[in-house]
């Protein structure tokens, strides 16, 4: 076995994901590359009083079959729910058998940008109303950014390294580009990376409300979240998880892993800039993207197609633009660009995860996912972004975006597995 650092190589070769297209790997990918829409009126609450309505809702999710006992999944928080049924999930699709491994050589690396939002308003007003004897033992537990990694290292055994990301909408690529790193320095074997979000409840939508920072397009949910459209008026909140399987390219194919794509770089970078607002021309993701392919040892021309981070809002739209043109100069014009939040709304700190999976799905079918709702162009917004219809063409390496307040980036690079 390859023993260096630039001489080990990490591969896909399973993925679990929980969306609002859908909570199993081929119900997501077709709804997507059929330019479906998981958007629609809040069911969760009543949102009547909200400036923005609207959210990518997970819908009728059981998450019994990831779960030990019930009594487990009402000592957990529903984003842990999320990435337990989604680390689940990825585990069946990548046909391991954890009984025949040694699970010291396997981790994770699980991230959520809020955590248990639900369970910290939920026990809040158990506190106000009822007093500190009456909140549960288990508050903490639930409500922590960690518990989700931790929950699946136990339920798995997975004795390798073990923590949470936390970045904003950037912690499942950030969870992805370490567990790379991790595997790539000889520390595990196996990785299982991404995030998962649960935040589509009143504070957490009041809270975007109030920065003023999501679409009120409340009367058309399915058109709302529009990136790159000149008419888009901010992002629509999208909840999940998304888990990848990260392998050490020999163990893999010793057992003979299937195997969709291979990670090639990661970059990591700040924006040292706002609170919230990208840095101007989108200058800390270009140098987050640069990074990414020099890690990779890729050139500008290999590179087919960018998901983009894309959240469908006035200025950070215009600067990720800038930013994948300053780095890819002439090849700009010639790369595909989508993002696919116009399909799941924006799902925060899972969001990076959900999106690399859909990176390797084109990647393996040879099928780009559209930008949907890109009716009226922005002339700030000048690349090829497949708009409205998945488009067919081979896909032999990828870079996919995430950036997140506090002006965190990251870009994860992968190609087309060749032997």
């Amino acid at each position: 076995m390859a023993n260096s650092y630039n001489d080990r190589r990490v591969v896909v070769t399973g993925m679990g994901l929980v969306t609002p297209l859908g909570h199993d790997l081929n119900t997501f990918w077709q709804n997507l590359i059929t330019s479906q829409c998981g958007i629609d009126k809040i069911s969760a609450f009543d949102a009547t009083a909200f400036d923005t309505q609207i959210a990518g809702e997970v819908k009728n999710f059981d998450p019994t079959p990831a779960f030990p006992s019930p009594k487990e999944i009402r000592r957990t928080d529903r984003y842990s729910q999320f990435a337990i049924y989604a680390a689940w999930s990825a585990l069946k699709d990548s046909g391991l058998d954890l009984a025949k491994e040694n699970c010291d050589e396997i981790g994770a690396m699980i991230g959520s940008g809020i955590g248990g939002l639900a369970t910290t308003t939920d026990q809040h007003s158990v506190l106000l109303q009822r007093g500190p004897g009456r909140m549960s033992p288990f508050t903490i537990p639930m409500l922590i950014g960690n518990m989700a990694s931790g929950l699946i290292s136990m339920y798995f055994n997975l004795r390798g390294p073990n923590f949470a990301t936390c970045s904003a909408c950037a912690t499942a690529n950030h969870a992805i580009g370490e567990a790379w790193r991790t595997i790539k320095a000889g520390d595990a074997q196996i990785m299982f990376a991404g995030g998962s979000e649960a935040a589509v409840i009143p504070i957490g939508i009041g809270g975007f409300c109030a920065m003023r920072a999501m679409s009120t397009r409340n009367d058309d949910p399915k058109t709302a979240s529009r990136p790159f459209d000149k008419d888009r008026d901010g992002f629509v909140m999208g909840e999940g998880s998304g888990v990848i399987v990260l392998e050490e390219l020999e163990h893999a194919k010793k057992r003979g892993a299937q195997i969709y794509c291979e990670i090639a770089g990661y970059g990591n970078t700040a924006d040292a800039h706002h609170l919230t607002a990208p840095s101007p021309g989108g200058e800390g993701a270009a140098r987050c993207m640069k990074m990414a392919l020099r890690t990779g040892g890729l050139n500008l021309t290999d590179i087919s197609y960018v998901n983009a981070h894309g959240t469908s809002t006035p200025q950070g739209d215009i600067c990720e633009t800038q930013a994948i043109k300053s780095v890819f100069g002439d090849h700009a014009k010639k790369l595909v660009v989508s993002s696919t939040k116009g399909a799941t709304g924006h799902m925060l700190g899972a969001a990076g995860a959900v999106e690399m999976a859909a990176c390797a799905l084109a990647i393996k079918h040879g099928i780009v996912p559209p930008t949907i709702n890109l009716q009226n162009p922005d002339l700030e917004c000048d690349l090829d972004y497949v708009p409205n219809t998945a488009r067919q063409m081979p896909v032999n390496a990828i870079v996919n975006n995430s950036f997140g307040f506090g002006g965190h980036n990251s870009t994860i690079a992968a190609k087309k597995f060749n032997g």
